[in-house]
């Protein structure tokens, strides 16, 4: 058995300066947006505050997650703690799907009698939150790994649903203001709840593939079984799972299969030459078996774990 621990060094030391600046932004701006949607009664103002307050516990929570997951692996937790980022994304996902029903049931009620709204505060509060929004979306932009890591990814789509809020309130108090459209307030709340629930479903998709061990996203196994099959002296591939730990970290394990005139050395430089090639290819942990070509698994490529049974063994099934 052979263990490349090639770990990925990402720090998350930008991520947490990010986040806690954009959640000290976040969370005092939306005490002053829960005070304006009450005191101007806009439910788009409601909604973006209410979408606010998910942000703020949104960003803590992924914050805590980093401060988390940075403890080492122990006996217990042989990988560690970094998939506590993906349950961190996964809570926020669906936090952020559940927010958009409840604006949307009280936006239908709203569509159906709309209430009085004072547009003039209604408007310079979007517009506030608009600017607010639009910082901290830029400082986690450029500041932080929103592309890689779904656990700051999930916290940005916060973010930016919230800038969508701000333009759909501003957008509702000018139509409110101009034309007299008393249920522009509720459809701009409907536009932005639809908002929220793509961003939501797209991190909870991304997480929950994670979480179940899916293939990894950018990850190709056949440009992987190909690379494993093309180095010399390898006759065979086996056993193949490929998997992330959390976002960033890929593992790939497998059985590879090799004659059996092979010496310990010939072995390792096989071994040595696979795992510096996975890492081209995206995954930064790599464990290989080596088995001799009389291994009677050695033509399927995929082999299924078998739960204990009841002579207490756990195997594969071929």
């Amino acid at each position: 058995m052979h263990e490349n621990h090639a770990h990925c060094t990402h720090s998350h030391a930008s991520n947490k300066i990010v986040l806690r600046n954009s959640f000290f932004m976040i969370s005092v701006f939306m005490l002053v947006e829960v005070a304006g949607g009450l005191a101007t009664n806009s439910l788009a103002l409601l909604s973006d505050a209410g979408h606010m307050l998910s942000d703020a516990a949104a960003l803590g929570l992924s914050l805590f997650a980093f401060k988390f997951g940075e403890r080492k692996g122990n006996l217990q937790k042989t990988f560690g703690y970094r998939r506590i980022e993906i349950l961190a994304a996964t809570i926020n996902a669906v936090t952020l799907i559940v927010i958009a029903v409840f604006i949307v049931i009280e936006a239908t009620r709203r569509l159906q009698n709309p209430p009085e709204v004072a547009t003039t505060g209604m408007l310079a509060i979007s517009t506030l939150g608009l600017a607010v929004n639009i910082v901290v979306a830029l400082c986690m932009l450029r500041g932080g790994d929103v592309r890689e890591n779904v656990n700051m990814r999930g916290a940005y789509l916060h973010v930016l649903g919230d800038t969508a809020g701000s333009v759909g309130a501003i957008a509702a108090a000018l139509a409110m203001m101009c034309f007299d459209w008393g249920w522009a307030d509720a459809a701009a709340s409907l536009l932005v709840a639809a908002l929220i629930v793509k961003s939501g479903w797209g991190v909870l998709k991304e997480s929950l593939n994670i979480l179940m061990e899916g293939s990894p996203k950018g990850v190709s196994l056949d440009a992987l079984v190909a690379q494993i099959r093309g180095v010399d002296g390898v006759l065979s591939v086996h056993d193949l799972h490929v998997w992330s730990i959390t976002s960033g970290a890929n593992a790939l394990t497998a059985h590879i299969v090799v004659s059996g005139e092979l010496s310990v050395r010939g072995a390792e430089r096989i071994m040595a030459e696979i795992s510096h090639e996975m890492e081209h290819l995206g995954i930064t942990h790599t464990t290989l078996q080596v088995e001799s070509s009389n291994n009677e698994c050695a033509d399927e490529l995929i082999c299924e774990v078998r739960s204990n049974d009841a002579g207490g063994h756990l195997g594969h099934s071929h």
